[in-house]
């Protein structure tokens, strides 16, 4: 055994499910498992099965102490977090020293931010690992998922959202669009999915319902912030009144595939994985 394999894998938890699942996969496959829950973020029950300690995001020094103290030199950053501002910060000592260290990506897009993080923590002594790399079977893939087809209209939808997906992301804006009818009813910034899809279903027009298109950044780092949907995606989707929704194949974390599948057949959905390189 190797020292890496001794090394416990840490978990640097936001909300929802995944950093649960990720903790999960690692054990199954025999690594101990140390997460560092994200107050304000991280979810008690999803903490609660695993040695985990909480930290405010930006007591640095807090968080690094603890990684170190449980021997974690791998580190997974998984579930959503709000970027919160300078003021709401309230770095430690050390929080200030890695914003300093950061840079101009403090004040930049997420993808860069995050980008300047993951080279921080590199030079801290830690490795980031992707999410999608323990939790290998929570990547989307490529292919309808649903019993729902996207017919023509909801194709030519889906295409519009991905040029306006892809536009955005180059400027590190957003992963997310809602197309109806050709008409761009809502994009993906600050908000998160769950805000855009309420504000696209105040503003959707009579007819068919639109879609909702979830792509990687060109540019993004991809061991931080890969898209996400799950079974509440999809309930919301709804709820908006989308036909269905589309996410880049390989790229995109289900967050439970099979309730994610089973909530778009309850509610008509289609639900299909892409690649949005393809026909250029």
């Amino acid at each position: 055994m190797t020292e890496a394999d001794r090394d416990r894998l840490g978990i640097l938890a936001g909300g929802g499910p995944l950093p649960g699942r990720v903790a999960a996969a690692a054990a199954a496959a025999g690594r101990e498992v140390f997460l560092v829950g994200l107050e304000g973020f991280a979810e008690a029950d999803v903490l609660a099965p695993w040695p985990h300690e909480s930290a405010r995001i930006g007591a640095a020094g807090r968080i690094l102490s603890l990684l170190r103290e449980h021997r974690c030199r791998d580190l997974v950053l998984v579930g959503p977090v709000r970027r919160p501002s300078l003021l709401d910060l309230r770095p430690d000592a050390e929080g200030a020293r890695l914003i300093a260290r950061v840079g101009r990506a403090a004040f930049g897009g997420d993808d860069g931010l995050l980008a300047a993080v993951v080279r921080v923590l590199g030079e801290e002594g830690f490795r980031v690992v992707g999410a999608h790399e323990i939790l290998t079977e929570a990547v989307g893939p490529k292919g309808l998922l649903s019993q729902a087809m996207p017919d023509a209209e909801a194709l030519a939808d889906l295409a519009r959202a991905v040029a306006v997906a892809r536009a955005l992301g180059r400027v590190d804006v957003g992963q997310g669009c809602v197309v109806q009818q050709g008409i761009v009813l809502a994009v993906e910034a600050i908000e998160g999915t769950d805000a855009m899809l309420e504000r696209a279903g105040r503003l959707r027009r009579p007819g068919p319902g639109g879609v909702l298109v979830k792509l990687v950044k060109p540019e993004q780092e991809r061991r931080a912030d890969l898209p996400t949907i799950g079974a509440g995606t999809m309930r919301a989707a709804a709820a908006a009144g989308l036909r269905g929704v589309a996410f880049e194949a390989g790229g995109t974390l289900l967050a439970g595939r099979e309730a994610t599948v089973t909530a778009a057949d309850a509610a008509g959905l289609f639900l299909i994985g892409i690649d949005p390189n393809e026909g250029e």
